[in-house]
């Protein structure tokens, strides 16, 4: 008996009894008080074995006949071999006429043993992660691209910090796209305004992880990789960085950037919004709101933000290893410093050097520890990005081509000529005078 049939036979076997009426009895399963007195009947007809379903057993009506079942079993290995079920049972319909469902598909392929084309994998257990208990312990980074100002303007990215113990906003910078400039703005923002978090957690962008395979002979030696410009900066500010490996991962943030999508596009439009410099200028206010509104209290008060260094600005730029030219110069894609002369017009040429390209565009160059060069920032506006040498390419040798095979006569390749007997070479020859027998060398 199935589970809904056990508790049938104690009632029924009460009611004949006379402890319970038909109305209880029916109220008790669940039935109406017309099929409890049927089941009654069949109780005391038959036993507990006069209640069994009399259709179970039974096949349904609405089975699919087997001559049909082996014929799509002969479809499904041979002519559409390899089909996926949703294409298999498309071709079904349309070529040979079987209209069955997706479904029934799928039970007569796993009756059959045949396997899927793309074996479905179970969903991976996840849990929920616990925020972190003080404010700047853990910071979400990511960035966004989107038609922040609708219509109004291209669709631009938005660089944002989120605290992973609060969900308060900590910083949100606009930005052409997500870049290296981008992140820098954003954690001197931080550093300024709060301090410098512990960790940073985001996706794996090629701005802070390495994804090249690529390993130099002084990385071998040292056992490690250096990291890119972003990880160089995160490292020598003494923050970690987590990648995630799955949107699932940092979940926060990316419902964060729901909300931003819904609310900050209202917002700008009701501002008037047309550029990022107006987006610049709307989201101080637009942070403050959001922050009142959902930000929410840490568990542990003491925060973990600890204090910037002096040279910020130092370590908030890209850094190079140089070899200072013959002129005294070093040279980076694009860009080039004069260095002036040392100390009693010491040359710097062959020196290997430091050279730091800063968020505002100034150029250092630093030997054994000391500034031996500084250039000002450009005229107009600068992004910080990592400048890569650009490999030169030698020409390639040209060679006389065939003459084509409908010439009937090929072209004469004449050798080249020889010089006169009154070419400076031969009379430079001539005029040489041979040696003697007497003073030759022994």
């Amino acid at each position: 008996m199935s589970s809904k049939e056990a508790p049938r036979p104690g009632l029924l076997r009460a009611a004949r009894d006379g402890k319970v009426t038909n109305q209880e009895g029916a109220a008790a399963l669940g039935i109406s008080v017309r099929h409890f007195r049927r089941l009654r009947r069949r109780f005391e007809a038959g036993g507990v074995a006069g209640l069994v379903h009399r259709a179970r057993g039974r096949p349904s009506p609405k089975r699919t006949p087997q001559a049909l079942r082996r014929r799509i079993a002969r479809l499904m290995k041979g002519r559409y071999a390899g089909f996926n079920d949703c294409h298999l049972v498309e071709m079904l319909v349309e070529r040979e006429g079987i209209g069955i469902s997706r479904a029934l598909l799928q039970r007569l392929r796993t009756e059959w043993g045949l396997a899927p084309k793309r074996r479905r994998r179970p969903p991976r257990h996840r849990r929920r992660r616990e925020r972190a208990g003080r404010c700047g312990a853990l910071v979400l980074v990511d960035a966004s691209l989107h038609r922040w100002c609708e219509d109004r303007a291209e669709p631009f990215a938005l660089i944002g910090a989120v605290d992973d113990a609060t969900g308060a906003i900590l910083g949100l910078v606009p930005r052409p796209h997500e870049d290296l400039h981008g992140y820098a703005v954003l954690l001197r923002e931080l550093a300024r305004t709060q301090g410098l978090p512990a960790k940073l957690y985001g996706d794996r962008t090629g701005i802070f992880v390495r994804h090249d395979r690529r390993w130099t002979l002084e990385e071998e030696l040292a056992g490690e990789r250096e990291p890119t410009h972003g990880g160089r900066i995160l490292r020598a500010l003494g923050i970690g960085y987590i990648p995630a490996r799955s949107p699932q991962a940092k979940g926060r943030i990316e419902r964060f950037w729901g909300t931003l999508q819904d609310r900050l596009v209202s917002v700008l439009r009701l501002q008037g919004a047309r550029s990022l410099e107006e987006t610049s200028a709307c989201l101080p206010a637009f942070i403050q709101d959001y922050n009142r509104r959902f930000a929410q209290a840490p568990r542990d008060p003491i925060p973990a933000w600890r204090a910037a260094p002096r040279d910020l600005e130092s370590h908030l730029a890209c850094h190079y290893f140089r070899i200072v030219a013959k002129d005294n110069t070093v040279s980076l894609p694009d860009r080039w410093i004069q260095i002036p002369h040392g100390p009693k017009h010491r040359s710097y040429a062959g020196c290997r050097v430091a050279v730091t390209e800063q968020l505002d565009g100034s150029l250092l160059v630093r030997f054994q520890g000391r500034t031996i060069a500084r250039e000002s920032p450009p005229d107009g506006p600068f992004t910080l990005r990592s400048r890569t040498g650009k490999r030169y390419t030698f020409p390639k040798p040209s060679f006389p081509k065939a003459p084509p095979a409908s010439s009937p006569e090929p072209r004469a390749i004449h050798p080249p000529p020889r010089p006169a007997p009154n070419h400076p070479w031969r009379r430079f020859h001539l005029s040489i005078p041979a040696p003697s027998a007497g003073n030759r060398g022994t």
